[in-house]
Parts: C-alpha cells; sequence; structure tokens
C-alpha cells in the first residue's frame, strides 16, 4: 500500500471537479430533453447513432458495444423506442438470429425536432463558459481520454460520439 500514487491536491480538485460538472450537465441535459421532448437522453443517443448509419440501421449488439450498455438494457431501450414507434425491429435475412434496429420515419421526426434544444442546451451549459482555447484544452484532455480508455480494445477505435453529441445530428 505504501507505492500508491496518491492524486496531488490539484489532482484532486480537478477530479471532483470534473465528476460534480459531468453528472450536473448529464442531469440538465436528460432534464432538457425530458421536458422539452419527452425523450430520455439514453434514448435520443440511440435515435443519433441509427441516424448516422447508412439506412438508419444498426445491430442491437452494435448499439449495445457503442452506448456501453448491457443486451439487456439495450433491449429495453429498444422497447420502449419501438412502443413509441420511433424505432422498428428487423431480422437480418441471412441470419435470423440478428436483430436490426431501424429508426423509423417518425422517430428521425422527433430527433430533428429534439436537436435544437438539446445543442442549446450543451452549448448553454458547456461551450458558451469556455474561450476558444479552453475547448481545445478541452478537446486533447477528453480524446487522450478516450485512446487511454479504449487501448485495450484492439482493432475497434472509439466511436467520436458515442452518446449522440449535439451538432451532429442532422437528422
Amino acid at each position: 500500500m505504501g507505492d500508491e500514487r496518491w492524486l496531488t491536491p490539484d489532482e484532486a480538485a480537478t477530479w471532483r471537479a470534473y465528476l460534480s460538472s459531468n453528472m450536473l450537465l448529464m442531469r440538465a441535459l436528460d432534464r432538457q430533453l425530458q421536458r422539452d421532448s419527452g425523450i430520455a437522453h439514453t434514448h435520443y443517443g440511440v435515435l443519433v447513432q441509427l441516424s448516422e448509419r447508412p439506412g438508419g440501421s444498426a445491430r442491437i449488439t452494435q448499439l449495445a458495444a457503442i452506448m456501453d450498455h448491457s443486451q439487456s438494457r439495450m433491449s429495453h431501450a429498444v422497447a420502449r423506442l419501438e412502443g413509441n414507434g420511433w424505432v422498428r425491429r428487423e431480422f437480418d435475412p441471412t441470419d435470423r438470429r440478428v436483430t436490426h434496429v431501424v429508426l423509423t420515419e417518425e422517430g428521425r421526426a422527433v430527433l430533428r425536432a429534439a436537436a435544437p434544444g438539446h445543442v442549446r442546451c450543451v452549448r448553454e451549459n458547456l461551450f458558451d463558459g469556455l474561450t476558444a482555447e479552453q475547448v481545445d484544452g478541452f478537446r486533447a484532455v477528453c480524446e487522450s481520454m478516450l485512446r487511454r480508455l479504449t487501448s485495450d480494445r484492439p482493432g475497434s477505435p472509439p466511436d467520436p460520439d458515442p452518446l449522440g453529441c449535439p451538432g451532429s445530428a442532422q437528422a
């Protein structure tokens, strides 16, 4: 135990600030999406992921991996989205064991309607408080973290947009 590299006071303060700000930002995003669009942030992320794929379709296993969810959690999310008419499930024509999730036109419309408020919330709660230099530094820190956190997954670079970051959802 004597060999532990404890956080310096500056590192500890940075860590606590990161944890608190990330928690509050995620809460604000979820609240905004629920209030304005009646959709959970996680479900919004699924719609964004589908909107950016050819044919608006992905295997349910791909979605679970991209969003770092269990198969069960992703199946529940897809069932909810399917119940709203925003996605549909289709069996793969070459392998009936594989299920694809397909974005419907109604889901695409919901995403288009939700995106402006979501982007506004991200801007107000994150980017409006930063200078251009701070944005560059923040991106560099996040990209460095992504590289380290995904280095144990050979052949699978990190998805640059795992939760449907604003600005990319041009549904």
